[in-house]
């Protein structure tokens, strides 16, 4: 069986995001919204579970952290031990203060390149990658509700579009996929 996507295009946010609450409340499962900018708030009206880019960005900053303190111990103790203003480098415990912005400032890079290619791989926007956007408008001005019948079990396409009909839609398209 053939799934068909309805495609609900809306002039304003808050407009959709009531137009999402009421369909929500009916049983409706939106797959996706397609906006400009954040819609604060929609995240638990259509369902979406919270991201987990926080504990990425502890684990890349881990890394960064035991990246720098590895290769400062190596670099400046073990391989090439200097004698910088009479103070000799024998551990790398005598010398942790000198070492605390270094590692400071490279736990900062890691974490942050870290979360920015993993956010861009997983939204799958890196340069290259095909957009999955249904409408070019909605990087201007408009906002659109993705329903999938597929995901819909309970009511039929035509049920659907009735009832996304009575959100406030300024545009209605269907697709077979």
């Amino acid at each position: 069986m053939a799934d068909k996507v309805i495609y609900a295009m809306y002039d304003d946010d808050d407009v959709l995001k009531d137009g999402a609450k009421s369909l929500v409340s009916k049983g409706v499962k939106v797959s996706e919204v397609f906006s400009p900018f954040p819609i604060h708030g929609i995240d638990p009206i259509i369902g979406v579970k919270n991201t987990r880019l926080g504990i990425m960005a502890f684990i890349y900053g881990l890394t960064g952290l035991t990246l720098a303190t590895v290769g400062m111990q190596y670099f400046m103790i073990i391989d090439w031990p200097m004698n910088i203003g009479g103070k000799p480098n024998f551990t790398y415990l005598e010398n942790i203060l000198a070492f605390i912005p270094i590692t400071f400032e490279f736990t900062v890079l890691c974490a942050a390149h870290g979360m920015a290619i993993t956010y861009l791989l997983r939204n799958k926007t890196l340069p290259g990658m095909p957009a999955d956007n249904p409408d070019p408008r909605t990087t201007d001005d408009k906002f659109v509700m993705e329903l999938r019948t597929s995901e819909n079990a309970n009511f039929s396409a035509d049920e659907l579009t009735k009832m996304v009909k009575d959100t406030g839609i300024v545009e209605i398209d269907e697709k077979v996929i």
